[in-house]
């Protein structure tokens, strides 16, 4: 039986001439675990909010949308509310009270059904989630992993056919998130529920699926099971294959003949076959950076204790940090571990009541805020919309060269080429809330950017981010490493970390346990570690990336991102023509000032002069006039030298009169290049409309 049946879909927002949704049909059976993935801004959120019509976006929609055999907008909210779970992406944004029973019994209440018909289900619920042990819990105590789990029990408490997941595993630690996914497969396997899931990272939620959909630019290019479809996406070297899973990667990589593997333990079985035919080197160990005596650390915190309010428990205890320049060290572990409070005491958000927290040397309270965010710390917050306060992209990026003392040139070229760095060139007209999580993530990156930071604080700084952006984000971060940046990342993605950290750090409970290079830090764990290491440390203990294991099996690593690539506008010279051409502005502003102030003081002189000359020849002129009204024309008979004197009053009025009206009524000409302010290539995005 069809759950979903989409015909000839096509959906833009509003004035937006881009199709977000470009003509997909497809057919979704029944019991059904799909996977839908695609690099940001495909359409994928856009598309899974039209299978429920109180969550459609508003915009221009063709096509149509049938549930169950019957028109989707046809199908009262209460039926969607009962028959269509959704779980968002963001665990705070579903949760609607403040107890985890409540919570529970909630949707439940909404929809009408009886007192003794909901406590079955919420006990229910409780025992098959393993919810008993926090079921009276006020909900903000609990972490984001069990947040998210409670959303999935309050939806599954009304019994939905089919449940629909945006990207539920965002915010989660990897362990968090393989204990979810889990969770969702066992629902579609034993009860038989229809899921619809979109994710980045597929490597728990691939293996799960009956069938994947890969999305790019608003259509479906592959439509089949996991392992074809990965397999196709290989051949055509398409940017999707970098998300699929390391097994499937490690394949792709190695001249073999056997068959493709897509979980861990396949994944180690073809290690062990491949073995067999080809000698597989070990893996070389990487070279310390050697830190000396001489470098100074431009982070320190030095056992700095805290707590959020005085009668409860300490979230951080006794944390000591140093973080060197050109060193990118990511902190990892647990949701609720302390790892977010930690940076906003380097950031000085909040104070510690015990210890200490030094910026270049320097106290990070006793340093001022106007100095603090002014090149020397860049802040990327856990939720990229706080740093939003614009109606467009743009104009959020131009708010932060405000107070840089950069003519307005220099800021055009610094937003344009930070747009293109981010690409964020064909987003910028749109408002920040309009864009997907992805795209958000690197608006927000782009902000902090802008800054040129001396060290730069990163809260999930991937998270939402596709495979593709993230070897760009990759580049970037080494090439600021090269300019003596010092990087502090908290991050859940522990494959980026294995790949491009210095130096990882575990936290648990409010304290580091362990820190070491990404190869001492990953293979010395069993469960927090990568899929390259769990697949291959019986072979290859030194293993933590796809990329270890292909070069011990001698295969093809793909050449990563180079930001040397993309013109650098990071931290760069601005002495270039650009400089030149701000600097003939400049003058051209000074001269027009300069004019300006000439006609001012032409105006005075000339209304001056006009009110003496009136004021002198008004008297002589009006006797004249009024004894001609008395005695006739013998009385306007004047001397010669009168005449004179009175035909030099009246010369002196004209002149007087025309220098003041010219002054006033003159418009200065503009020079043909104060028009062009932003090479000619580039002018497009000053004068972009969307």
């Amino acid at each position: 039986m069809e759950c979903y049946a989409i015909k000839n879909l096509t959906f833009a927002y509003p004035e937006q001439e881009r199709k977000v949704l470009d003509d997909i049909s497809i057919t979704i059976e029944q019991g059904q675990f799909v996977v839908l993935c695609g690099p940001s801004g495909c359409g994928k959120t856009t598309l899974l909010r039209q299978l429920k019509t109180i969550l459609s976006p508003h915009g221009v929609k063709t096509g149509s949308i049938y549930f169950e055999g019957k028109a989707l907008e046809d199908i009262n909210q209460r039926e969607q509310s009962s028959r269509i779970g959704f779980v968002l992406q963001s665990p705070e944004n579903q949760i609607v009270t403040d107890k985890v029973w409540h919570e529970l019994a909630f949707g439940l209440e909404s929809l009408g059904y009886d007192t003794p018909t909901i406590r079955l289900r919420v006990a229910e619920m409780a025992s098959f989630f393993g919810i008993q042990n926090w079921f009276y819990k006020d909900v903000a105590e609990l972490s984001g992993g069990q947040k998210q789990i409670l959303n999935l029990a309050a939806i599954m408490a009304m019994q939905p056919s089919v449940l629909i997941l945006d990207e539920p595993t965002s915010q989660l630690d990897p362990i968090a998130a393989s204990e979810f996914l889990a969770t969702v497969g066992k629902i579609n396997r034993e009860l038989g529920t229809t899921v619809i899931l979109t994710e980045h990272r597929l490597e728990e939620a691939l293996p799960l699926a009956d069938r994947a959909l890969v999305m790019d630019e608003g259509k479906i290019i592959a439509d089949a099971n996991p392992k074809e479809v990965g397999q196709v996406l290989g051949k055509e070297n398409h940017k999707m294959f970098l998300a699929m899973p390391v097994p499937m990667r490690v394949y792709a990589g190695v001249d073999n003949n056997l068959e493709c593997p897509i979980t861990v333990r396949e994944g180690r079985q073809w290690l062990d076959d491949f073995a067999k035919e080809k000698e597989v080197k070990p893996v070389e160990e990487n070279i310390k950076a050697v830190i000396t005596n001489d470098i100074k650390p431009s982070v320190e915190v030095k056992e700095a204790w805290f707590k959020y309010e005085k009668d409860l428990p300490d979230v951080v205890r006794g944390v000591s940090i140093k973080a060197y320049p050109g060193q990118l060290l990511a902190i990892l572990g647990g949701n609720g571990t302390g790892k977010t409070t930690t940076l906003s005491l380097i950031s000085g958000l909040n104070r510690p009541y015990r210890g200490s927290v030094m910026i270049g040397g320097r106290e990070i309270h006793t340093i001022a805020d106007s100095e603090k965010y002014n090149g020397l710390l860049g802040v990327l917050p856990q939720n990229p919309q706080s740093l939003f306060v614009k109606k467009t992209v743009e104009e959020d990026l131009y708010e932060m060269l405000k107070g840089r003392k950069l003519s307005k040139g220099q800021q055009e070229r610094q937003v344009y080429k930070i747009s293109k760095l981010c690409e964020l060139t064909n987003l910028t007209g749109q408002h920040p809330y309009d864009l997907s999580g992805g795209e958000q993530q690197r608006a927000a990156l782009a902000k902090i950017l802008l800054l040129e930071p001396e060290i730069l604080l990163l809260d999930e700084p991937t998270k939402g981010m596709d495979a593709e952006f993230k070897q760009t984000f990759a580049g970037i971060l080494k090439s600021l490493l090269k300019k003596g940046v010092t990087v502090i990342m908290v991050s859940h993605d522990i494959e980026f970390c294995a790949k491009y950290a210095d130096f990882c750090a575990l936290f648990f409970d409010g304290g580091i346990v362990t820190k070491g290079t990404p190869k001492e830090f990953f293979s010395g764990n069993s469960f927090y570690t990568t899929a390259a290491n769990r697949m291959a440390r019986h072979m290859l203990p030194k293993a933590v990336t796809a990329e270890d294991v292909i070069k011990a099996c001698e295969g093809r690593v793909q050449p990563e991102t180079d930001i040397d690539d993309f013109e650098d506008p990071l931290y760069s010279d601005d002495s270039d023509d650009g400089d030149e051409e701000d600097t003939r502005n400049n003058q051209m502003v000074s001269k027009k000032k300069s004019s300006n102030l000439k006609r001012r003081f032409t105006a005075i002189i000339s209304l001056i002069v006009l009110i003496i000359t009136i004021g002198n020849g008004f008297p002589i002129i009006s006797d004249i006039a009024w004894s001609g009204l008395i005695n006739g024309r013998e009385a306007l008979s004047i001397s010669a030298k009168d005449q004179w004197q009175y035909a030099g009053l009246l010369l002196l009025l004209i002149i007087s009169a025309g220098g003041f009206c010219l002054s006033v009524f003159q418009r200065s000409k503009k020079p043909a290049q104060a028009i062009i302010q932003v090479p000619k290539d580039k002018r497009k995005l000053s004068n972009r409309t969307v």
